[in-house]
């Protein structure tokens, strides 16, 4: 048996709802908002959950190494390893954008293998698409202390099976959100592989809840959010797992946790959505000020928000020729908005001091509560009412 899905209370239902209404709001700006600026939030968004997702496995890339791997380069600032390490996690996920709402495609045992190879086929040392065939631990990186073990090795197929079905059981449970949580928890504690299982089981959580309708991939994953709060994630895991494959204890502080996660990664997304919204509308004026081709606003917005402007990507994302590039990017220069760094084909453009306090001073530090709160809190106020 696996991690059963759990007996949802009252005040989780609330919950889902606060969820619900959150990415009906996103959906509602992200669908209002021109086409170059909804490509840089999606873009910006999946920089940061990939950042967010492999920091946990102490994978370390800055957020313009993490754009550039979207963006398929790979920046000179990074180790091989590393590199290849992001870039196979972007292959992976890249599918999932892709076939996520392909009604012909099914979440099976080989699919999850596979898509194990896309993430991991840099280091076949890793056995990538093969289930692990003896036991696994996880290590904690301080004390050198096994934190958890897995089932054994030979329970690990007949267990992927049954965690397939539960993958695709969405017509039988109240909710997809909660269904992605379980996808995530028995992935993790199954730990069918050798390597690899957080990344998998924090890719497939995104792939159930985006499969269902809820969201885009881009949009409903929370990998930026567990990149942030790692700790956290860690410690619920231990909660729930103590130690070893525990598959009849409570899902229910796992799930709590995620939706927690969910609600405020949605909060953060629509806060980013109205930061970048600002800003571009500044940089559009700036634009008209001074007679500048509105493509000049793309270079200017990336580099408002930390990101390096490079000739071959602009000149690429603008369909225009070399030398129209390069005088775009001298004008910007020359208005003091753009700063070049390096020579000739090593050169790239960072924010001017101006650029950047557009950025600083347009920004929001409101932060999201926490759902759960949020609810008592009201149903506080209601009895008190009546």
């Amino acid at each position: 048996m696996i991690h059963a899905y759990p007996i949802l209370e009252q005040i989780d239902h609330d919950v889902l709802g606060l969820i619900r209404e959150q990415r009906r709001l996103l959906r509602h700006q992200v669908g209002q908002n021109p086409l170059r600026w909804n490509g840089f939030l999606r873009k910006n968004t999946f920089a940061r959950a990939l950042q967010g997702s492999n920091s946990i496995e102490g994978i370390n890339a800055n957020l313009d190494e993490a754009m550039a791997i979207i963006d398929d380069e790979r920046p000179e600032t990074l180790e091989e390893e590393t590199a290849r390490a992001l870039e196979g996690y972007r292959q992976a996920v890249t599918y999932i954008i892709r076939i996520h709402d392909d009604p012909h495609t099914k979440v099976g045992t080989q699919f999850i293998r596979t898509l194990h190879y896309m993430m991991l086929n840099y280091d076949m040392s890793k056995m990538p698409g093969q289930w692990r065939p003896g036991p696994v631990y996880v290590v904690h990186e301080g004390t050198k202390e096994v934190a958890y073990e897995g089932p054994p090795a030979e329970e690990v197929p007949c267990l992927m099976d049954e965690y397939a079905e539960q993958l695709n059981s969405s017509d039988n449970v109240e909710s997809s959100t909660v269904l992605g949580a379980m996808a995530h928890l028995n992935l993790a504690m199954i730990h069918p592989f050798k390597d690899g299982n957080g990344r998998m089981a924090r890719a497939l959580q995104t792939l159930v809840i985006s499969q269902n309708g809820i969201s885009s991939p881009t949009f409903c994953s929370i990998e930026e959010w567990l990149g942030r709060n790692t700790l956290a994630y860690y410690d619920i895991l231990k909660e729930v797992g103590q130690g070893s494959w525990h598959p009849k204890n409570s899902a229910l502080p796992w799930v709590r946790f995620c939706l927690k996660a969910h609600y405020q990664q949605a909060a953060t997304l629509m806060k980013r959505n109205t930061h970048i919204g600002r800003v571009w509308g500044e940089i559009a004026q700036i634009c008209r000020q001074h007679d500048l081709h509105d493509r000049m606003e793309g270079p200017l917005l990336e580099a408002a928000f930390g990101y390096k402007v490079r000739n071959h990507r602009y000149r690429e994302e603008s369909d225009i020729s070399d030398a129209v590039a390069g005088r775009d990017l001298r004008r910007l220069c020359e208005l003091d908005w753009l700063i070049p760094v390096g020579e000739k084909r090593g050169r790239y453009y960072v924010a001017s001091k101006l650029l950047l306090e557009i950025t600083e001073r347009t920004r929001e530090e409101r932060r999201a509560g926490d759902p759960y709160e949020l609810v008592a809190q009201r149903t506080a106020q209601l009895e008190m009412a009546v």
